[in-house]
């Protein structure tokens, strides 16, 4: 990997992570076309930039992280389905990942939903962080876990989880992003962990390249959220759900057409 691709990965990675559009899809799709092995080194780094786009949610809503230590517990309620169901499935999961079809699948049945989101949670009740309850927070975070299947989109999982706990649009985005913010941390520190375990190091021009991607994804991830926020609040979710459907179906036609794609 050179930094042109670290730079075009990261870029996919700042606009995709906290759209509902699946950035495990996108990164399959940019990925092929540069044609990027999967080495051990790849693999690290989609996971590692999205530190990157993590810090871009504690800096747009760096208040609300010091407001209350509720704030703090019911990130952790919501974020432990996840821990749970990803250490008991994580060999199923793996398995899932090295399946493109159904990257492709996931995405194109994800749109199909998003299309009618708007219409089966239109009268919310919760519009403030603050009127989320425990039990609330948790029944997003088993949303969350749908996530593990590739191409769902782990901040569609969770906004359309909140939606159907009464969230409004705008408060379930919010939600969604806050929560990626322990979920993520904790997928890179196993990556990482993983990634030393099996005798890897890092190179000094490989983390050259892990800080260009970081800040990269930080700057176009900034730039997404508070896009994404208030297009979401004026038109919904419709544009994402056709979307999403021509980019699952992108995926399946190459795969029925000979290509070979790459989980990375």
């Amino acid at each position: 990997m050179n930094f042109f691709e670290a730079i075009i990965l990261a870029i996919v990675e700042g606009l995709t992570e906290f759209l509902p559009v699946s950035s495990t899809g996108h990164m399959i799709i940019a990925s092929s076309f540069m044609g990027i092995a999967s080495e051990p080194f790849v693999k690290l780094f989609t996971i590692a930039i999205q530190l990157g786009a993590i810090l871009s949610v504690v800096v747009l809503y760096f208040k609300r992280f010091f407001k209350s230590i509720n704030f703090y517990i019911k990130l952790l309620v919501a974020f432990i389905p996840a821990a749970v169901f990803g250490l008991l499935l994580s060999k199923k999961i793996d398995e899932l990942l090295e399946n493109p079809m159904a990257v492709g699948i996931s995405l194109l049945a994800g749109g199909v939903i998003l299309l009618f989101v708007d219409k089966w949670f239109n009268r919310p009740t919760i519009d403030e962080e603050e009127q989320v309850t425990y039990l609330t927070a948790l029944k997003i975070g088993f949303f969350q876990c749908i996530a593990m299947i590739p191409g769902v989109s782990r901040s569609g999982a969770t906004i359309v989880g909140g939606m159907s706990q009464k969230l409004s649009r705008k408060v379930a985005a919010e939600f969604s992003f806050f929560l990626a913010v322990p979920t993520m941390f904790a997928a890179t520190a196993k990556k990482l962990f993983d990634f030393y375990k099996e005798g890897n190091i890092i190179t000094s021009e490989q983390t050259n390249i892990l800080i260009v991607g970081n800040v990269v994804a930080f700057i176009v991830a900034l730039l997404a959220i508070k896009s994404f926020i208030g297009y979401l609040n004026k038109h919904g979710f419709k544009i994402f759900g056709w979307y999403r459907i021509v980019a699952g179906l992108i995926i399946i036609i190459m795969l029925l057409t000979g290509h070979n794609l790459q989980i990375i």
